[in-house]
């Protein structure tokens, strides 16, 4: 595996060019027509902004629901609380209807409501009546963001237009929509994942001996917003004597001690997209069985990257990584999967697991991430981020080092 680094590196343009949109809604639309969906219903912050450019730091709230319809032909509406409507005007979104949020007894179910019946309308008409569905996200990492209440008056709502007004599910398509990345996209994660890069190789300037778990997390965080990340919106870690037992607690105000083996698992982000990856480092004294353990995690992701290559599938790659921890004497794992899609949100479908056969394609982002337990309460993971090509994966990351670095 070797690292890309001959691009220069220079600060991607915010947002997309409307034609960016376009095209993932005119595909969407395809989709919708091969299952006779007359409209589709977007409820959540990451496929709001893959369809409509909105981001916005407010979907934190849990107060106010958010909408967009995707038409069978057109653009998409927005349909959402007035609070939201100057940030939803961009260069793609033209129609957007708005109520007053929060609101005591209709906070945007009737607006919602009477729209998708008019979008269904105009749909039925051209179509004919096998078009009176609705997709909606249904499966797997999925929820709908609003209400279960007003769900279902909604669909009493439309029930009383149009009889053969269904809701179905449209998980896979816009599932196989994100998952296969523009190059708009996998700049924007090849930036984040370089910039995050430059503070892991750096850590050892800033993290040393006696240092609090919390200062050590509180420093990565500042360096990494100097290094041009927006946000580090994911953070976690452990450090422990030859190993850790956790890879997803927040610090606790231990300090650190020699002989210790440190993880630092991050999601920075820029302009809404992700990198995800891991470092870990040793400090002082550090027994050989965790060096070992480290460099087979290291090599369990050489056969990831090898095996993440068009036509094979997730499975393939679980399988590559896991053949290289058995060998080298792991304990067993119980994370599910080593590794899974990245873009908008931290984690995406699919997942490197021994159940799931998603073909991969070029254009996926993938992480790689094994992890296996070494001795009792010990653990060693491991972590990188890839774009595939038609002609093999390359990496977003910059590659860790083969041997633990040790300070």
């Amino acid at each position: 595996m070797e690292n890309v680094t001959t691009k220069v590196r220079s600060v991607p343009k915010r947002g997309f060019h409307a034609d960016e949109y376009q095209g993932r809604v005119e595909q969407a639309q395809a989709k919708m027509a091969r299952e006779k969906l007359g409209a589709m219903l977007i409820t959540t912050e990451a496929d709001m902004y893959y369809f409509t450019g909105f981001l916005s730091q407010f979907w934190q709230s849990p107060t106010r629901p958010w909408f967009a319809i995707i038409p069978s032909h057109g653009k998409p509406i927005a349909v959402i609380p007035e609070i939201g409507a100057n940030c939803m005007r961009n260069n793609y979104m033209e129609d957007i209807r708005t109520w007053a949020s929060p609101h005591a007894s209709d906070d945007g179910v009737s607006l919602l409501g009477d729209t998708l019946f008019d979008v269904l309308t105009d749909s039925i008409s051209k179509q004919g009546n096998e078009y009176a569905n609705i997709g909606i996200n249904q499966g797997r990492e999925t929820h709908l963001r609003m209400p279960l209440n007003d769900f279902e008056q909604l669909k009493f709502d439309l029930s009383q237009h149009h009889s053969s007004i269904e809701f179905k599910d449209a998980t896979n398509i816009v599932r196989g929509l994100r998952m296969v990345k523009s190059e708009a996209e996998i700049e924007k994660l090849w930036y984040v994942a370089q910039c995050t890069s430059d503070v892991f190789e750096n850590l050892q300037s800033f993290v040393s001996l006696g240092m609090r778990d919390d200062e050590i997390f509180r420093q990565f965080k500042i360096e990494c917003l100097k290094a041009g990340v927006d946000d580090v919106s994911y953070l976690v870690g452990a450090a422990g004597q030859g190993g850790y037992d956790d890879i997803i607690a927040p610090p606790a105000g231990r300090y650190l001690q020699d002989g210790d083996i440190l993880i630092l698992d991050t999601g920075c982000t820029f302009d809404g997209y992700f990198c995800d990856f891991d470092r870990n480092y040793g400090f002082g004294t550090v027994d050989d069985e965790s060096k070992r353990a480290y460099e087979v995690v290291w090599r369990a992701t050489e056969a990831g990257f090898a095996a993440a290559v068009p036509g094979n599938t997730c499975q393939d790659v679980f399988l590559a990584m896991n053949s290289i921890m058995q060998a080298g004497g792991a304990l067993g794992e119980s994370v599910g999967r080593y590794g899974h899609g990245l873009g908008i949100q931290l984690t995406e479908p699919p997942s490197h697991a021994k159940w799931d056969n998603t073909i991969i394609e070029a254009g996926m982002v993938l992480t790689l991430e094994p992890g296996m337990i070494f001795a009792p309460n010990r653990m060693m993971v491991h972590e990188e981020n890839i774009v595939v090509r038609e002609s093999g994966p390359e990496l977003l990351s910059r590659r860790a080092a083969p041997e633990l670095p040790i300070s």
